[in-house]
């Protein structure tokens, strides 16, 4: 048996990572809810601080849907908070428990984006979700442009909300 030849480990390696990169996107593609209207919903509601929240007009929207016993979603979360911080993003938390177990959560995380508690569900159903985490970007006309079921990189997400504006 030869030598390994780090060109050919790499070249490997680099391989898998493309077809990895296939493959997470197509199942993306197939887990993408069904929904009625590619038209963002009217969304008024309380936040888990107590404050309101009303989507603002004129501005590209992350909806991001996750759960506190959701593996993937523990991952992606310090990816959400840095987008939190330089655009407009409104997580929901689908069947997580009551307000102080989802607060817990989040502090114990050192995570501050906004947050809606969905304890029963229903914004999930309304955005025909499945499967977590799914998000969904929006324009500044309020148009659906990208969903994404599954990890997704701060870097990709960026990416994305660069090509909405």
């Amino acid at each position: 048996m030869g030598k390994f030849n780090f060109k050919s480990i790499l070249k490997e390696l680099l391989i898998a990572a493309v077809l990895l990169l296939i493959v997470t996107n197509v199942v993306s593609y197939l887990r993408q809810p069904e929904l009625s209207s590619t038209h963002l919903p009217k969304i008024e509601a309380k936040l888990l601080d107590g404050s309101a929240y009303e989507v603002k007009e004129g501005k590209s929207l992350v909806v991001h849907f996750w759960a506190t016993w959701c593996p993937t979603c523990k991952l992606e979360a310090s990816n959400i908070q840095t987008l939190s911080e330089h655009y407009e993003v409104l997580t929901i938390a689908v069947n997580s428990g009551e307000d102080a177990k989802v607060d817990a959560y989040l502090k114990e995380r050192d995570l501050s984006f906004k947050v809606i508690n969905d304890k029963e569900g229903t914004w999930a159903q309304k955005f025909n979700v499945e499967a977590y985490p799914t998000t969904f970007i929006y324009d500044a006309k309020g148009e659906l442009r990208f969903t994404e079921v599954g990890y997704t990189s701060t870097a990709g997400l960026l990416a994305r909300l660069k090509y909405v504006e």
